[in-house]
């Protein structure tokens, strides 16, 4: 996807990227979160069988539909559709792995719902171990007439990708070696489009802390044979009552199949053993009726080491398809997320004042990654003051990979969200919107973060959310590398600066946004684009490298000011120019 004389490759440090000029010089680094995993693209293997890449990039026709390629990081992926196709990959972590997530795409069902698939692993070219796949929380149907998953009711397909977390066999895969997935056949899916595989060498499960209560002493069953929510939820309210901290050993819990009332970690620290040693595992009975099965956490909380995962099949909070947020954090008195890993939930939905989350996962999701917001509502734990979202990774989402999102409510009561981080986080490509995402605020700060392909929208997209949006009033956008954008929803570019709309509570508002030392690589259409009706905005010294359309493109019917300098807009194709404004009598540009 990139343009051509210019590379994206992860940095030394895992997780991290660097963005290098075909010189060698390097535009920007470290971009992104820093992980304890290196993910390897399957484009980049070597092929054998009649294994093929699919992939698409800029100066291909605009998208106008949902695909495998658009849902694909990096656009691209190897499809295995006969017996004896193989793509082959190194394990150049450094470090033997004894994990691997492998992100790949089935099939649906004749009639929906998905089928289930297994696909050969292969170390040093000897047989290892068989990887089920599945495509039972994958395909779902956009505006279909019956449900979400039903592909005959007229929707849109979309959502083809799923992430399958395997335990490797034996022994860890040696750094130096190689892994190869095979479609033997005993693989009897039709095809097999394998995306990524990210390696990494995970540690022993923790020990239990000092002056913490386990939830097994209370009757939760490690071992996934009865629901333990009661039992778990029984706990943190002990450990609250005695001032200590909840702990919750390795296992699988399977919780909210019976109840349908979230578990509430307000005031007490829960910690596990790891987020690949503890899941909580919520089953709720499908299709479900305003079955919630969200976690609270609220003032005082601290929530560590542990895995949320779920059998939501479509979106819908509480909804019929078993969604619910991943946890839902407000209160006051702030509160702490470390190292959770999110699967198959809507959004980690992130209010209150003073709370953070970072060294996090989330990945198949239909709804946002992570969300920082005013709650809806006019509430004093929802206040959306001092969010921090910090090195997290998001990865296939079905909304905005990372967001701010400030509402003022039908009567515009709500208080304006302010102070919200977004630091050194990973998008990498949602299914739905966009990657990045600020809608309304007051001094937002989104600095080193790294977006890699969005299939609908943009990889950035600064504006309000819908009439009821607070105006942004002030937001400093620095260091981000942005791969990608412009997708098939509409007409959508690489990044988007808009603001609100005639029918807004507060139509005369202009968006007022500063943009410094960001890269905006292989957009699908213009690299930058200045939607209606008022922007305030500062570009400087960016770099815009290899747009399908033009570097900075200006809307017509858009008041206010450009200040631009010390920007880069290079490797346009055919017809393309560096700054297109529309708006030439109405928005003024200097520098």
């Amino acid at each position: 996807m990139l343009a051509a004389g210019a590379f994206f490759f992860p940095g030394a440090q895992e997780g991290h990227a660097e963005v290098v000029t075909g010189a060698g010089a390097k535009a920007v680094a470290a971009a992104g979160a820093t992980t304890p995993f290196m993910t390897v693209e399957a484009e980049s293997g070597e092929l054998d069988g009649g294994a093929a890449v699919r992939s698409i990039k800029p100066g291909d026709p605009a998208p106008t539909k949902a695909s495998l390629e658009s849902e694909a990081s990096g656009y691209s992926f190897v499809e295995l559709n006969a017996a004896g196709e193989s793509v082959t990959l190194p394990n150049s972590t450094g470090k033997n792995a004894n994990t691997l997530v492998v992100r790949a795409a089935i099939p649906d069902a004749a009639n929906g719902g998905g089928i289930t698939a297994s696909l050969n692993l292969y170390v040093n070219g000897t047989f290892r171990q068989a990887i089920t796949l599945s495509s039972q929380q994958a395909w779902n149907y956009r505006n279909a007439t019956t449900n979400p998953d039903e592909p005959h009711a007229g929707g849109q397909a979309y959502h083809f990708y799923n992430e399958f977390p395997v335990w490797v066999t034996g022994a860890p895969i040696a750094a130096g070696s190689t892994i190869t997935l095979k479609k033997d056949t005993a693989n009897t899916a039709a095809f097999y489009d394998i995306d990524s595989v990210d390696l990494e060498n995970v540690g022993a499960a923790l020990a239990q802390p000092a002056d913490s209560l386990s939830v097994v002493s209370q009757g939760a069953d490690p071992n996934f044979s009865k629901d333990s929510t009661v039992a778990i939820q029984d706990t943190v309210n002990a450990a609250r009552q005695q001032g200590k901290s909840v702990w919750i050993p390795k296992g699988k819990y399977l919780t909210n199949s019976l109840a349908s009332k979230p578990l509430d970690f307000t005031g007490v620290k829960v910690q596990g053993a790891g987020m690949w040693h503890t899941t909580l595992y919520r089953k709720v009975p499908l299709p479900a009726n305003s079955w919630r099965s969200q976690i609270l956490v609220g003032s005082g909380s601290t929530v560590t080491d542990l895995q949320i995962d779920t059998n939501a099949i479509w979106r819908g909070i509480g909804g019929t398809g078993g969604s619910d947020y991943g946890v839902n954090a407000s209160g006051a008195g702030g509160w702490q997320v470390d190292r959770i890993w999110t699967r198959h939930i809507d959004a980690n939905w992130l209010s209150g004042t003073g709370g953070t989350i970072r060294n996090s996962r989330t990945a198949d999701t239909y709804g946002d990654g992570f969300n920082i917001n005013n709650g809806n509502t006019k509430n004093p734990d929802k206040l959306g003051l001092n969010i921090t979202v910090q090195n997290n990774f998001a990865r296939g989402t079905g909304d905005d990979s990372f967001a701010v999102y400030s509402d003022a409510g039908p009567a515009g009561t709500n208080g304006q969200l302010s102070g919200a981080k977004i630091l050194n986080n990973t998008a990498i490509a949602p299914w739905w919107a966009n990657g990045l995402r600020i809608a309304g605020g007051r001094n937002i700060e989104m600095k080193n973060n790294l977006v890699n392909s969005v299939s609908s929208n943009s990889a950035l997209d600064i504006s309000v959310f819908g009439d009821t949006g607070h105006p942004l009033e002030s937001a400093t956008v620095s260091g981000n590398v942005l791969l990608g954008g412009g997708g098939w929803n509409g007409v959508r570019h690489g990044v988007r600066i808009g603001s609100p709309s005639t029918t807004s509570l507060y139509p005369d508002a202009y968006t007022n946004a500063t943009l410094t030392d960001n890269v905006m690589r292989g957009a699908l259409r213009a690299g930058l684009f200045i939607d209606r009706y008022r922007v305030n905005a500062v570009l400087r010294n960016n770099t815009i490298d290899g747009p399908a359309n033009h570097g900075i493109w200006i809307n017509s019917g858009v008041t206010g000011t450009g200040s631009f300098t010390g920007n880069t807009v290079q490797n346009l194709r055919p017809g393309q120019v560096a700054t297109r404004n529309d708006s030439a009598s109405t928005f003024k540009i200097t520098g």
